[in-house]
């Protein structure tokens, strides 16, 4: 019997759950099924992600504090998430006191190593907003590829990585004004010191899809790791840095362990020990993220459980973006659709199996086609499975059972042997196969 821990990545609680999200939590939880069905001790585990200056602006707009806004947000992820048929075992909150402790522990075994170095940065601020900009708030064209319209932190075109003072003219996405360029003092980690250890783990060909590690070797490991920047100045909705006042610990520093902060959630409610999973060689950690945030799951986040004393993923799985009919999700063109609109409308189960249908081991985009969905839905759900349940039932109510299995001419037994492939095709997530 394996011993599994899975994650799926964090929903940001700044808004709803869309259908977008749900391909990964969908494909997660269709996995975590199939190892628990095999008789493994496997357990899910996620929490949404709560801190950042989005988190500060959106409570400020209604009117309530940072913890209010989080928890309502918590509230209808879970509502969300239940309405799919996702069975989290613990889905708790990065601004946890869990998560609190955990950072701390992080923080000071990082520290320890000799990994932090302090220094000054030119950041851009707001003038009118009066405020530092985090990358999410500001947009400007990739200094790579030329590409506009992109995020303060990594092209979505090109996926080179940046800071959003490298963006070409960037623009304040909370005032629409022209950023100023200021000084301000910043904690950092050397990632370079651990070049040698994430070049082993990303190319090893264990723990990553073949175009990951190529990704990675092409991108960012042919040359020194870039220092990360994990500190943000007040104001900030997070946790304080304990030893240095006035400093935030970054999103994505936090956002990861509370994968960890989770799990001593789990452990507190049944009874475990937090080392049992997150400090021993006999259990696996499995995450499922998106593409888009490839760069922290395979870089940040390795470097930081192995300085740290944890455990390392067995295997990330990363999957690509959802569009519908071929193009990304648009508020204008009625294709962003929240999951309590699908809910209110539709089964979920057709699109956990539509989903389940298209996805594959790699990396390539998923497309809802709703022409096709419709179609594949009345074809192979009700045309096929519920039409083929219907006739039996009614072919059994009339004829009986036997009270002997009939010669079959060898179909069960060509049934069972698939059974070892259909299996292979589970584990390796090639659920369309």
């Amino acid at each position: 019997m394996r011993k599994i821990l899975v994650t799926s990545a964090l929903p940001y609680a700044n808004g709803p759950i869309h259908i977008g999200h749900l391909v990964e939590y969908i494909q997660t939880d269709i996995w975590v099924r199939f190892q628990k069905l095999r008789g493994h001790r496997c357990i899910y585990l996620c929490a949404d992600d709560t801190h950042g200056t989005a988190i500060m602006i959106s409570a400020k707009k209604q009117g309530v504090t940072e913890e209010q806004f989080i928890a309502g947000t918590h509230e209808q992820h879970q509502r969300d998430f239940a309405g799919f048929d996702v069975a989290f075992d613990n889905y708790g909150s990065t601004n946890s006191e869990e998560n609190r402790a955990l950072c701390g522990d992080f923080w000071q075994k990082i520290r320890a190593a000799g990994l932090v170095k302090e220094k000054d940065v030119e950041q851009l601020y707001d003038p009118e907003a009066q405020t530092f900009l985090a990358d999410r708030f500001v947009r400007g064209t990739c200094p790579q590829c030329k590409a506009p319209n992109q995020p303060g932190d990594n092209c979505s075109a090109c996926g080179h990585h940046y800071t959003p003072i490298d963006l070409i003219d960037p623009v304040s996405t909370l005032s629409g004004a022209t950023p100023e360029v200021r000084t301000a003092q910043h904690l950092f980690i050397e990632l370079e010191q651990l070049h040698e250890f994430l070049q082993s783990w990303t190319q090893s060909g264990e723990h990553l899809q073949l175009e990951v590690a190529n990704y990675l070797q092409g991108h960012f490991l042919h040359e020194p790791l870039r220092d990360w920047d994990i500190s943000r100045p007040a104001p900030y909705f997070g946790f304080e840095i304990p030893d240095s006042p006035g400093n935030y610990w970054y999103v994505w520093f936090d956002a990861p362990i509370g994968y960890i902060a989770s799990t001593q959630q789990w452990c507190n409610a049944n009874g475990e020990s937090l080392d049992d999973w997150w400090k021993s060689d006999d259990v696996e950690i499995h995450h499922f993220i998106g593409k888009d945030i490839t760069y922290f799951h395979t870089l940040f986040w390795p470097g930081m459980l192995r300085t740290a004393g944890y455990s390392l993923p067995a295997k990330v799985h990363i999957h690509g973006f959802l569009t519908v009919g071929g193009e990304k999700m648009s508020k204008s063109k009625g294709t962003f659709v929240k999951a309590e609109t699908y809910l209110a409308h539709l089964d979920p189960a057709a699109l956990r199996y539509y989903y389940a249908a298209k996805l594959g081991p790699r990396l390539d985009d998923l497309d809802l086609n709703l022409e096709e969905f419709k179609n594949r839905i009345d074809s192979e759900i009700v045309g096929k499975v519920v039409n083929l349940a219907s006739r039996s039932a009614k072919f059994v109510a009339q004829s009986g059972l036997s009270a002997a299995y009939p010669d079959d001419g060898g179909l069960f037994a060509q049934g069972a042997a698939a059974g070892e492939a259909i299996a292979a095709a589970y584990e390796n997530c090639d659920f369309a196969k």
